[in-house]
């Protein structure tokens, strides 16, 4: 049904947008939208590891909430989706070259990479986030409630949720882990009493563990805007994707595909 919805709405959007955009030669005056049509594929570059935005399933497809939302725009467009899988290193850079239409894949927007790429969105707020069995800590608004010698704290050895939480939180109890499955366990086996990590995580964490009695917050502790990188060289085409993402926020579907992918565990089935 929220999918039918979407082709529909941006369906509708879709004619309004190319009509205004359509020169006298017939072609639009948004480049990457020409080429869209001519390959019938909108490209998207993303990852493929980051669950529940954009992981490979089983079966080898790409699922989760940003393969969703990209699916709907080709299909409003009238192409197929082509997901290019790289390094989330190498995405830009794609989108750089012209190997890819538009990045999603967990990209922060950052004045850095508005330097480089323009963006639409955001379509999420990610941010660090406290995953624990206790209420208070999963509750926590500020980095006072890590700030304290007897919370034992986990968090990813090297990542900058490690940096963080030693700049900002330095009486904390760190303990450093060499990858997320190992930190989750921790707190699941009552080793530390919290993770120190990105939002995504945590709500991954509490969905794949549901009878660990762990919780995350609703809202991340920092505000880190996640959005659909596009080329700088097309203003057109990144306004259309802006109206796209407006229009999903302001039906409510864009609530509908958050809920689905960070609230319902049952997708978890089709992972390896």
């Amino acid at each position: 049904m929220i999918r039918t919805r979407l082709v529909l709405l941006l369906s509708a959007l879709l004619v309004l947008a190319t009509s205004a955009c359509t020169t006298l030669t017939g072609r639009s005056a948004s480049p990457v939208l020409d080429g869209i049509r001519e390959r019938g594929t909108l490209r998207v570059g993303m990852s493929g590891d980051y669950a529940p935005l954009n992981v490979t399933s089983r079966s080898g497809e790409v699922i989760g909430l940003e393969p969703s939302l990209a699916r709907a725009l080709a299909e409003s467009l009238g192409a197929q989706l082509e997901i290019v899988v790289l390094p989330f290193s190498q995405l830009l850079p794609a989108l750089d070259e012209g190997k890819v239409d538009a990045v999603m894949a967990g990209v922060t927007m950052t004045p850095e990479r508005n330097m480089r790429a323009a963006f639409a969105g955001p379509y999420l707020v990610s941010g660090k986030a406290i995953l624990s069995k206790s209420q208070t800590l999963a509750k926590a608004e500020s980095m006072d409630a890590l700030d304290r010698s007897k919370v034992k704290i986990a968090v990813l050895e090297g990542s900058t949720s490690e940096q963080i939480l030693r700049r900002s939180a330095p009486s904390a109890n760190i303990v450093v882990a060499p990858n997320y499955d190992v930190a989750v366990r921790m707190v699941v086996d009552d080793e530390v009493d919290a993770l120190f990590a990105d939002y995504p995580v945590c709500v991954l964490s509490v969905l794949r563990n549901p009878n660990a009695g762990l919780a995350s917050v609703v809202a991340p502790l920092s505000f880190e805007p996640i959005g659909i990188a596009l080329p700088a060289t097309d203003p057109l085409f990144v306004n259309l994707v802006q109206n796209y993402l407006t229009l999903l926020e302001g039906t409510g579907l864009l609530d509908g595909l958050r809920a689905r992918w960070l609230q319902d565990p049952s997708w978890l089935a089709q992972l390896p």
